[in-house]
């Protein structure tokens, strides 16, 4: 079987998502030197931290936590771009899979009841083929033995990046952005938010905001990086 596979990864070589290096045959999805590199935040530990504070007068949160500060050129944007664009949804995994652990930890997330993605638009879902934190997502629900729920919310604008800026600059755009379709039986739930990165934190808002329209639920944000 070793043989196998060291003959796959001579025919069809595998490469680190975070320095594009040729993964070795006990490494997957990064190389050792860059997991090693990762910018952790342990955000999980620290109920206080800065996920949770950007928050702060915006949101009634029980729980907000990012796993790897975001710099400029760092490793966490080299592997968030290969997420987002170039079609490495192993990253998703990779992150979903180690977080979850962590998680399980955090006496706030224990009464969660689905886990609930930043929806793209269904012509930037068509245009990229994915969304980039559907396999995040889906992880972070197998680990937490949850269930993953992406058509709770849905996106009612489709825009280009200086649009989406614009948009969410504007507060009585920023409240129609998202759309839900909810029942009785969404009342009292305790959501789980995902998404990529958390930079001003208004995308995740205005979807929060968009969950609290159901009667006595609460809300809790995840990201997989956090843009000083």
């Amino acid at each position: 079987m070793n043989t196998l596979k060291n003959l796959m990864n001579v025919f069809f070589p595998r490469s680190c998502k975070g320095c594009l290096t040729l993964l070795l045959l006990n490494e997957k999805t990064i190389c050792s030197n860059c997991r090693h590199e990762l910018p952790l935040t342990n955000h999980y530990r620290n109920p206080e931290n800065e996920t949770f504070k950007r928050f702060y007068g915006r949101l009634p949160l029980q729980h907000a936590s990012s796993i790897v500060y975001f710099h400029k050129k760092g490793i966490a944007q080299q592997l968030i771009h290969q997420l987002k664009y170039k079609g490495a949804q192993e990253v998703g995994t990779f992150f979903g899979t180690y977080y979850s652990e962590f998680l399980l930890e955090v006496p706030s997330l224990n009464d969660v009841s689905e886990i609930i993605p930043v929806p793209l638009h269904p012509k930037k879902t068509r245009e990229r083929g994915y969304n980039q934190v559907t396999e995040f997502g889906k992880t972070l629900a197998s680990g937490l033995n949850i269930p993953y729920n992406d058509t709770l919310l849905h996106r009612n604008f489709y825009s280009n990046t200086q649009t989406k800026k614009n948009i969410l600059g504007r507060t009585e755009l920023t409240s129609e952005l998202f759309g839900i379709k909810y029942s009785e039986k969404d009342y009292g739930k305790h959501f789980l938010l995902i998404d990529d990165v958390i930079t001003t934190g208004s995308t995740l808002e205005a979807c929060a905001k968009t969950l609290l329209k159901i009667p006595k639920v609460k809300i809790s944000i995840v990201t997989i990086a956090y843009a000083q």
